[in-house]
């Protein structure tokens, strides 16, 4: 009979345990935030796949079938997280490539969140909205202060195929090689300045080298991505590799008896290696090299940065060519 239904959920009962409406306010809080990313691509949701395991599908890029004969370069170490306001804002200025962007429910707004839903918005970033605890898992338990960015994988060049476009370009081609740069810093301004001076890329060591995060990128001021950058599985395998292709080998050594300024075989091909500011170069990577040069400077100062040696080292040898 009406009135009498037993079954649950067919009266509404009001009092107690009602939840107001949010009245549009979480809507309009999301207004302009861009396109929401798909289910596989949060983290959070059920349908997220990580790229360890989409790299293992067939056709992913792992053990299965390979789609085509060209080469996709090696993966990287898989998305890299920016967290807290300063961080997020910085990094959004600069114009590093954002896979999505989140902010945690009840975020308390200031003049940077402000900023950076601004800027979220002006450059159609993706934005979540998600609660402080799935923010936390995410970032690993970060100080993001209600705001985070999910960086997309970096994908490298193949040594090969460094070598190969080197090799077809115009002019005389010039690589820079980085043996044991681990400061993410460092190869950022090394990515800048080889840009600046028209090298044909970038080749760094899979191992005991810093790779491309957001403190590279940053630094590079977006010569990442108009420069290829080459991850070799072996470095000196992949020296010897341009070696055989003509490339001389020369290698940056504060003790070298020859100028950089003064380098005769600065007008061929070839490969600048520099090492890093404590250790400089590694036996092996020395012994590859068929010159060392260095770079004078005061006996007030020990050493110089590996970004600041690469920057003086294209400088001269750009001057000597011409």
């Amino acid at each position: 009979m009406p009135g009498n239904s037993q079954r649950k959920g067919a009266i509404r009962r009001k009092g107690k345990g009602n939840t107001a409406g949010s009245g549009g306010r979480v809507r309009r809080g999301l207004e302009g935030r861009g396109p929401t990313p798909k289910a596989e691509d949060r983290p959070y949701h059920k349908s997220y796949t990580s790229p360890k395991a989409a790299a293992a599908r067939p056709g992913g890029g792992g053990t299965g079938e390979r789609r085509g004969p060209q080469r996709t370069g090696r993966p990287g170490t898989g998305p890299e997280w920016v967290a807290g306001r300063n961080p997020v804002l910085e990094a959004m200025q600069a114009g590093i490539p954002i896979k999505t962007a989140y902010v945690s429910e009840g975020a308390e707004r200031d003049d940077r969140l402000r900023d950076i839903l601004k800027l979220a918005a002006d450059t159609r970033t993706p934005m979540l909205e998600v609660t402080r605890d799935q923010l936390d898992k995410m970032t690993g338990g970060a100080i993001h202060q209600g705001v985070a960015l999910q960086l997309p994988e970096f994908t490298y060049a193949h040594p090969d195929d460094l070598l190969a476009e080197a090799v077809a370009a115009e002019g005389e081609p010039l690589v820079v090689a980085l043996d044991q740069i681990t400061d993410p810093r460092n190869l950022g301004a090394v990515v800048r300045s080889a840009a600046a001076f028209g090298a044909n890329g970038v080749l760094i060591p899979e191992r005991r080298s810093a790779g491309m995060t957001a403190a590279a990128w940053k630094t590079s001021a977006g010569a990442a991505a108009r420069i290829p950058i080459a991850r070799a599985t072996n470095l000196n395998r992949s020296l010897r590799a341009f070696k055989d292709a003509g490339f001389v080998l020369v290698g940056l050594d504060g003790e070298a008896d020859t100028d950089i300024a003064e380098l005769p075989q600065a007008s061929g091909p070839m490969v600048l290696i520099v090492g890093s500011e404590g250790d400089g170069l590694s036996r092996l990577v020395r012994e590859a090299c068929d010159v060392m040069a260095a770079i004078p400077i005061g006996s007030s100062v020990e050493s110089l940065n590996a970004g600041v040696a690469t920057g003086i080292a294209l400088y001269e040898i750009s001057r000597h060519r011409g």
